[in-house]
């Protein structure tokens, strides 16, 4: 007589390979700006404060090499490619069309659930601008964008506006010291609660319109103040 195991209904254990767990970190460092405009990556460097081995590192970077975030050297090493103003203003005109799509589409989509978090979000942001906290603020800003772009169901716009963002999110710390010593001067620039306000009411066109206007601005204000190669 056979015996049957009856199924508890947990389900299979997703995992996830090691080369894209670093990937991830490493993607998610270049868009927030934790990673400096000039510094220089190894591998081994990267292996060792991620505690892994050096040929997922190998991999992920080789990735970000494929998608222009990182550039080679002689040396063997990688680093952030230099900016001009040429390419930032060619990145914002990409940005332009993309992040307000997603956010317009996102409207739609995103439930009470999803705002009360993007509330908390855009509240940690204004606080970390009036703390003078740069690495706070970048990274509460991709926080605060991405979860709205997630939202939109668009896994091309999405894949898009990450390339967009690998490129640009290092040079974002360019916003550092630029108002007179004050970060919270940024809040002047700022239309994160003008996008939320829109997103609450379900106005799409009014989201991407402060979505753009955020972006549009802050652009304006690296290209006169910001240092370009």
């Amino acid at each position: 007589m056979k015996h049957t195991t009856t199924p508890l209904g947990l389900g299979m254990i997703d995992t996830v390979p090691l080369h894209e767990i670093v990937y991830q970190r490493l993607n998610k460092a270049l868009m927030a700006g934790q990673i400096r405009p000039g510094q220089k990556l190894t591998s081994r460097k990267v292996a060792q404060e991620l505690g892994t081995s050096d040929m997922p590192v190998r991999a992920a970077l080789s990735r970000l090499q494929a998608l222009k975030a990182l550039d080679p050297l002689p040396n063997g090493s990688l680093v952030l490619p230099p900016m001009t103003r040429e390419r930032f203003s060619d990145l914002t005109a990409s940005r332009l069309i993309c992040e307000p799509a997603a956010t317009e589409a996102a409207a739609g989509r995103i439930g009470k659930a999803d705002l009360k978090i993007l509330r908390r979000e855009c509240d940690g942001l204004t606080q970390a601008a009036r703390n003078q906290d740069i690495d706070d603020y970048l990274m509460r800003n991709y926080e605060f964008k991405f979860s709205i772009y997630r939202a939109s169901g668009s896994p091309s716009l999405l894949f898009l506006i990450e390339t967009l963002w690998l490129q640009v999110g290092p040079f974002l710390r360019q916003f550092s010291g630029r108002f007179n010593g004050a970060l919270s001067g940024i809040l002047e620039i700022d239309y994160h609660e003008d996008v939320l306000a829109a997103l609450e009411r379900g106005d799409a066109q009014a989201a991407g319109k402060a979505l753009r206007a955020d972006i549009a601005e802050g652009a304006q204000f690296l290209l006169a103040h910001g240092e370009f190669v």
